[in-house]
């Protein structure tokens, strides 16, 4: 056996071939023109804010989508587009990922390559209208199932959905009570997908079409808001939340959310909310927290819920909220769904360098085993059942259905993003309060060490805020639900995003077969002829 050396002409001839490949997957225009059209819906959220924008913001990238000259390529630009949007939508998490920040928006961005095929698939010209009705549908879908896959608590959890620009729009988060976060995103790519339509079709009927579908899609969810029936109110209650600012030092920080719940003395108060984190006690150890506490509700007359995050008995630390009355702890519920990277870092003996360069978790948090309620009191002696979630907790519609299901009347959120002030981060937080009210039909508040505190009514309207900027106590009178009303969303759950997946995965199993069938030898007789640019156009690298 002879065994004969690489030619060195033929690795020059291999690299040659690779590195004009990348180069030319760098240097389209098109595809950087679909990066910044990533970060044009990100202006819909806060804190810009322009909500209104949502339903045309995916214009942009959609044309650039339909306009590629192969699938492979509006998959690449789709890809492109992906990232530009968790590139600008999360920028805040460079603090705490650091680099990162660019593995997560190209790991994410991947999966807007789908969006691309969809858009290319079926909106290419010349516009048919069955291509156009399919899209209206098909397009919605593919991007439901795309924020649906990550959501995924493993892969950082439902961030940055498309329905959550509607935040400050009761009326459009009528949906929400239908079909969740999931179905406002569902509506706002139908309106955006009628758009592309409108501006591309040449037929007038298809015009006509497009502009009566993005008529409906936007007005649906006012539509719902007029004509559901309303649940008739039970009780109200009165709630502060307390909010000491920038404070470094933990005792510090302690002794400030101490004087402002001290100041509420008098006031008729139902319940009083601290921020996340806002004591490091171990307040089943540390007697003397405990006693400040209890002696802060016995003269308030409210029930206290306090932000532990403390090293426990075990060694651990954990992140917990504490149900305090003049007797000591009634209840704890232990936060179960971590930060990652801010609260733990997935695959710590791979990725644990990322510590050292950001300001990642320096050690991982332990987390809960189950959510429950806590079972706390009004002023009157009433049962007062609470959702309180933890921080992160409150971007995952389905831990609030859960505790709206277990009989919650008030969901509770507790918030510390010192870490991202100056940031778009504490508005966007703030803003899933709304969703979460409008799905389960329960009131929310939210009480943020440096803000943003904010309380929502059951239908996701704001009825009160304390920004970055301030300080001190934010007191809210809350219309509770009737016990045991239910929202359409709280009886039938991820029935949207379901429906969006097998929508999706149909479409692709109907696209595979017309393709396979397209491709079978011997029908026509005719000779096929090798295309060298249509291949270079379909290599992987560009």
């Amino acid at each position: 056996m002879t065994f004969r050396a690489a030619s060195p002409r033929t690795d020059g001839a291999r690299n040659r071939g690779v590195f004009p490949r990348l180069r030319a997957a760098f240097s389209r225009p098109p595809r950087y023109a679909a990066l910044l059209a990533g970060a044009v819906p990100v202006l819909a959220f806060p804190a810009p804010g322009l909500s209104a924008l949502a339903w045309v913001a995916l214009v942009p990238g959609f044309l650039l989508m339909q306009r590629a000259p192969s699938a492979r390529e509006a998959a690449v630009r789709g890809w492109w587009f992906g990232a530009g949007f968790i590139l600008t939508g999360m920028y805040w998490l460079i603090p705490s990922v650091g680099p990162g920040l660019l593995a997560i928006a190209l790991l994410f961005g991947a999966l807007q390559a789908a969006v691309g095929l969809a858009v290319h698939r079926l909106l290419h010209p010349p516009l048919t209208t069955r291509r156009a009705l399919a899209a209206l549908v098909v397009v919605p879908a593919v991007w439901v199932t795309t924020e649906y896959a990550r959501s995924w608590h493993a892969l950082g959890g439902p961030w940055a959905l498309l329905g959550a620009t509607q935040w400050r729009h009761p009326a459009v988060l009528a949906l929400a009570s239908v079909g969740g976060a999931w179905l406002v995103s569902a509506a706002v790519v139908a309106a955006n997908t009628a758009a592309v339509i409108l501006l591309t079709a040449r037929p007038l009927s298809l015009r006509a079409l497009a502009a009566g579908a993005l008529a409906l899609t936007v007005a649906a969810g006012p539509v719902l808001f007029a004509f559901r029936t309303q649940p008739s109110p039970g009780r109200s209650v009165t709630v502060a939340l307390v909010q000491p600012g920038i404070v470094e030092d933990p005792q510090a920080r302690f002794d400030a959310s101490a004087r402002i719940t001290a100041s509420l003395t008098g006031q008729p108060l139902d319940l009083i909310v601290w921020g996340e984190s806002s004591s490091t006690a171990d307040l089943d150890r540390d007697r003397p927290a405990l006693d400040r506490l209890r002696q802060l509700s016995a003269a308030t007359g409210a029930q206290l819920l306090a932000g532990e995050d403390a090293r426990k008995a075990d060694g651990r630390i954990s992140k917990d909220t504490v149900l305090i009355t003049p007797d000591g702890i009634a209840a704890r519920y232990r936060k179960i769904r971590l930060v990652p990277f801010g609260e733990y870092i997935p695959l710590r003996p791979v990725l644990g360098w990322i510590a050292g360069v950001s300001r990642a978790a320096g050690e991982n948090r332990a987390p809960g085993t189950a959510f429950h309620l806590l079972p706390a009191v009004d002023r009157g002696g009433q049962p007062l059942p609470l959702g309180a979630l933890i921080c992160f907790e409150s971007a995952f519609p389905d831990m609030s259905r859960t505790a709206a299901e277990d009989g919650a009347r008030l969901l509770v959120y507790q918030s510390a993003t010192s870490t991202f002030q100056g940031t778009w981060a504490p508005e966007q937080h703030a803003s899933l309060g709304a969703l979460r009210a409008a799905e389960t039909g329960r009131p929310v508040v939210q009480a943020s060490l440096t803000g943003v505190s904010v309380a929502y009514d059951r239908q996701g309207r704001r009825l009160a805020h304390l920004g970055t900027d301030a300080t001190g106590a934010l007191t809210v009178q809350l219309p509770l639900a009737a016990p045991g009303a239910r929202t359409w969303y709280d009886r039938l759950g991820d029935w949207a995003p379901v429906t969006a997946v097998a929508t999706t995965l149909s479409a692709a199993l109907y696209a595979f077969g017309r393709g396979s069938g397209s491709r079978r030898p011997g029908r026509t007789g005719r000779t096929c002829v090798r295309n060298p640019a249509a291949d270079r156009e379909a290599s992987p690298l560009t």
